[in-house]
C-alpha cells in the first residue's frame, strides 16, 4: 500500500520501541488532552515551550531522524510561514495616536520608559506588538494540535487507543452507555482505513494505465469519469465491509461483550507513575507560569 505509506501524518511506528510506545494509552491521551487544552488563554511564553517540549519529546524518544524529520518538518515550516504572516498582518487596530502635549514641549520631557508599540515598520509591512501576539498564537496552536496528535498516533497502537478509551469510559456503564460496542467500533473504523486507502490506491493506478486523454474529454467528460470511479470506490468500500461482517458472522460473533478480546494488558506500572506526577506538576506550572496576563 504505497499511498499509506507516503502519508506523512498519522502513522505507527512499530520498529524502534521507545519509551513512548511503553508507556500506558490512558497515560498518553491525558498527556494528549493537556497539549489540546493547555494553549487556552495562556501566555506567549508558554505556548512557545509547549512546541519546545514536544520536539523535546520527540528527540529524547530516540524516534529516527527519517521518521520525525517527515513528520516534523513540513508542520514546522507551514507554522514558521504563518508566523511571518501574521506578524506582517494588520493588527486590526486602526488607531491613530496623539500626544496630550504640545510637540514641542515633548522634547523637553525625559522618557521614562522605552515602550514601543510598533517594533518594526519598513514600506508597507508593519509589525506591532498585538499583531506579533496573534501570530505566535495562531503558529503555535497550530503546531500544538496537529503535531501531539501525530505523535500520540505514532507512539500508540489502534488497538491500544481503543483500549484506553474503553477503560477511561468505564464508568459510562453505569448510565447503560454502550462503551464495548463504541470501543469495537473504534477498532474496526481504525482497521478500515487502510482498507480504503488501498482502495483508491487501486482505482487511481487503473485509471492511469489506461491513459486517458483528459484534453478532448473536456469537463463534462471528465466529471463522468470520475463519478464513475467514486461510484465504483463505494461498491467496493460496501464489498469489503460486507466481507467482515460476514467473516464476524462465520466465527459466532453475537455481541461484543461475548467476544472480548484482551489486546494489551493495562495495568499502570513505575513509568507510568512517572508520567503522571509529571503531568500533574505541568498543569501546577501552567496555572502558576503559564496565564495570559
Amino acid at each position: 500500500m504505497d499511498l499509506l505509506r507516503s502519508l506523512p501524518m498519522g502513522l505507527y511506528l512499530e520498529q524502534p520501541l521507545t519509551w513512548l510506545h511503553r508507556l500506558d494509552p490512558r497515560v498518553k491521551l491525558a498527556w494528549l488532552l493537556s497539549f489540546l487544552l493547555m494553549p487556552i488563554l495562556a501566555n506567549s511564553a508558554w505556548r512557545i515551550m509547549l512546541v519546545g517540549l514536544l520536539v523535546l519529546i520527540t528527540l529524547v524518544a530516540k524516534i529516527p531522524l527519517r521518521v520525525w524529520r517527515q513528520q516534523m518538518g513540513w508542520l514546522l515550516t507551514v507554522a514558521f510561514f504563518v508566523l511571518l504572516l501574521g506578524a506582517a498582518s494588520p493588527d486590526t487596530l486602526s488607531i491613530d495616536y496623539q500626544p496630550r502635549l504640545p510637540s514641542d514641549e515633548l522634547s523637553f520631557i525625559p522618557q521614562l520608559s522605552d515602550y514601543q508599540y510598533v517594533l518594526f515598520q519598513r514600506g508597507p509591512i508593519t509589525v506591532t506588538r498585538r499583531s506579533l501576539v496573534l501570530a505566535i498564537r495562531l503558529s503555535t496552536i497550530l503546531f500544538t494540535l496537529i503535531y501531539s496528535t501525530n505523535l500520540f498516533l505514532l507512539t500508540t497502537a489502534p488497538e491500544e487507543i481503543t483500549a484506553g478509551m474503553e477503560s477511561l469510559m468505564r464508568p459510562l456503564r453505569w448510565f447503560k452507555f454502550p462503551v464495548t460496542e463504541v470501543a469495537l467500533t473504534l477498532t474496526l473504523s481504525l482497521r478500515f482505513i487502510p482498507l480504503v486507502l488501498e482502495e483508491v490506491q487501486n482505482l487511481a493506478r487503473s485509471v492511469r494505465t489506461r491513459a486517458i486523454n483528459w484534453k478532448k474529454l473536456g469537463l463534462k467528460g471528465a466529471v463522468k469519469i470520475w463519478m464513475m470511479v467514486a461510484e465504483r470506490l463505494l461498491e467496493n468500500l460496501l464489498l469489503r465491509a460486507e466481507q467482515m461482517a460476514n467473516a464476524m458472522m462465520v466465527r459466532g460473533f453475537t455481541s461484543p461483550n461475548e467476544h472480548r478480546v484482551q489486546w494489551h494488558d493495562l495495568r499502570l506500572r513505575s513509568r507510568d507513575w512517572i508520567a503522571i506526577v509529571c503531568l500533574i506538576a505541568f498543569w501546577s506550572a501552567r496555572f502558576v507560569w503559564g496565564n495570559e496576563a
